[in-house]
């Protein structure tokens, strides 16, 4: 009986994903919009302005004012299985992107389906479906969807942006690239990095996404995919920007923490009585380091911040070109970011080579000046990616809810109830693309050319742009590097193992969110029935939407490399 139940149930999770309506009531045909859809880089939940930074974003916070702030909006933690996820509607596991697109130079056998760092072609992308329903779709900027085994002229490019449904693509394929000399593609082929004096990549990313909304045909609403390089290292950004966060961070991390929370808490974002997670284990306490330290350090983050502030000024560009042309009245725009603050570099961040630097502090801070210029690729200490993520406990990478949880911020005129205010739903990277194609009219096919394709497994949140009360999404699984984490209602329980552990040394932690939204109090020890039922719905998931086992073994070298080890210092070792 238990085993029919929970057929019926997938089976109705199933139906649910795929039989979602053609277009909702509250969209004319004539009225279909043009969507905007712009992802940040490793950008923490806690970064802007409207979520409780002292960052200055006026333009997402402008959007934030005028639309909607989704306070449980989760990631996959890491930017290819989110993209993967977010293009989609799949689970990434499901689309063979359980981490990141893959840097083989073939395809490796030894991969399963939901590691090969490829998506199938039968997982219809948003484009594909838009392109389909008559937009015209441009894609601008990071895509990192592509193994390296397809690129030209040896590969086919079978997994870049024009053959996943984009008609135009301007960017950069790989994961990060240089602000100042970055490695381009338009269309299908390289192009010469521009060589203009004072040029960023930020801002010819908003020039193409103008450019896109600017040539598309009348008849036609159109699609942009901007997503930028910033905040992702190298956090490069002209000498101004950082010059105007002077004096900011040198009060250090767990001051600016403790202030976030506090703002976050003033705007309703963090639920009342919400207990601040304690610093991460094995990230240092600010006023234990030395002056140089911390003066280096502050720089960083002021580099850091005026990158976000630089981003931002490109977004209220493009914003305005929208709103002087008369398009944005009738533009859904949706700001997200892939995954949690960045968290690879050590406790003393990187100056020159973004993983693996070994510049002493003492010789950063003899060229502090050339920090955020065109001869560092930085990333900031590790700890700068707890303040990232405050209220959670840890950053990218990893289960908790600093690595999932992400900014969401939509705006669209005149569809969205009580303009400025917080969402509390529960949405997952699945959810967005389902939703724009409701918007839009359509939805994805279950056949392409006598192709069966996957199964999408979001579900549209357009109920929630209408109303604070509507239902969000009951629960979700997630699985990276051999760690796991699922919610399901009220509770969240996370599992992580040692470095090169198996499944027998995972440990769990527990959370009720209804009273502990912060992750700041493990009740494992005092709710068995809940975790053991946590364990189950787990699994249940990975049957239903994966159909098979995700990576068995954490790579000892990304597991070290990421101090992974310190969460079982937390945990009582």
């Amino acid at each position: 009986m238990r085993r029919l139940l929970f057929a019926l149930s997938a089976a109705t999770m199933l139906a649910d994903a795929a039989t979602a309506p053609a277009r909702p009531a509250f969209i004319k045909p004539v009225q279909r919009p043009n969507i905007l859809l712009i992802v940040l880089d490793d950008v923490g939940y806690s970064d802007f302005g409207s979520y409780g930074s002292e960052i200055r974003t006026p333009a997402i916070d402008a959007l934030a004012k005028g639309g909607l702030r989704y306070n449980r909006f989760d990631t996959r933690a890491v930017c290819s299985a989110t993209r993967a996820a977010l293009l989609t509607g799949r689970n990434n596991q499901s689309v063979g992107m359980e981490s990141l697109a893959s840097v083989r130079n073939r395809r490796d056998p030894a991969n399963t389906a939901t590691d090969r760092g490829e998506m199938p072609a039968n997982a219809e992308t948003m484009a594909q479906a838009l392109s389909r329903a008559g937009y015209a779709t441009y894609a601008v900027g990071k895509w990192h969807l592509a193994p390296d085994y397809d690129a030209p002229p040896k590969g086919p490019a079978a997994s870049w942006p024009l053959q996943r449904g984009f008609q135009s693509y301007y960017g950069f394929i790989g994961g990060w690239t240089d602000q100042y000399k970055p490695t381009l593609v338009e269309g299908n082929a390289p192009v010469p990095t521009p060589a203009r004096a004072g040029y960023h990549l930020s801002e010819d990313l908003v020039d193409h996404a103008i450019a896109a909304f600017d040539k598309k045909p009348n008849d036609k609403p159109a699609f942009v995919y901007l997503a930028f390089g910033a905040g992702h290292s190298p956090i490069q950004v002209p000498r101004r920007y950082i010059d105007s966060y002077a004096g900011v961070y040198e009060r250090g991390w767990d001051v600016l923490r403790e202030e976030r929370f506090a703002r976050q808490k003033k705007m309703g974002l963090v639920p009342h009585g919400t207990q601040l997670s304690p610093r991460n284990a094995g990230d240092a306490a600010w006023n234990s380091l030395d002056p140089v330290r911390r003066r280096v350090f502050a720089r960083f983050m002021a580099t850091y911040a005026g990158f976000i502030t630089h981003t931002d000024e490109q977004i209220g560009r493009l914003i305005d070109h929208l709103k002087a042309s008369g398009a944005l009245d009738n533009t859904l725009v949706m700001v997200i970011s892939d995954n949690g603050a960045a968290s690879e570099a050590q406790p003393d961040g990187a100056f020159r080579v973004p993983y693996g630097d070994r510049t002493t502090v003492e010789q950063m801070d003899a060229s502090l000046d050339e920090l955020g210029g065109p001869t560092t690729q930085a990333l900031y200490q590790r700890p700068w990616a707890m303040l990232g993520s405050t209220p959670f406990p840890r950053y990218k990478l990893w289960p908790n809810a600093g690595g999932i949880r992400a900014p969401l911020v939509v705006s669209w005129k005149g569809h969205l109830a009580s303009p400025g205010g917080i969402r509390t739903q529960r949405v997952d990277a699945i959810d967005l693309a389902p939703t724009l194609l409701e918007a839009a009219g359509t939805r994805f096919s279950a056949s392409i050319a006598g192709v069966k394709q996957l199964p999408v497994a979001g579900r549209s949140i357009s109920a929630t742009f209408r109303s604070p009360k509507a239902p969000g999404r009951r629960s979700q699984f997630f699985g990276l590097y051999a760690n796991r984490a699922i919610y399901s209602g009220m509770w969240e329980a996370v599992a992580m193992r040692p470095c090169g552990g198996d499944i027998s040394t995972e440990r769990w932690q527990l959370f009720d969110s209804s009273r502990d939204f912060a992750q700041a109090r493990d009740v494992a020890a005092i709710n068995p029935a809940v975790l053991k039922r946590l364990k189950r719905l787990w699994q249940q998931q990975v049957d239903t939407w994966v159909g098979q086992p995700l990576a068995g073994q954490q790579p000892i070298a990304v597991c070290k490399y990421m101090r992974m080890g310190d969460a079982f210092a937390s945990q009582g070792d």
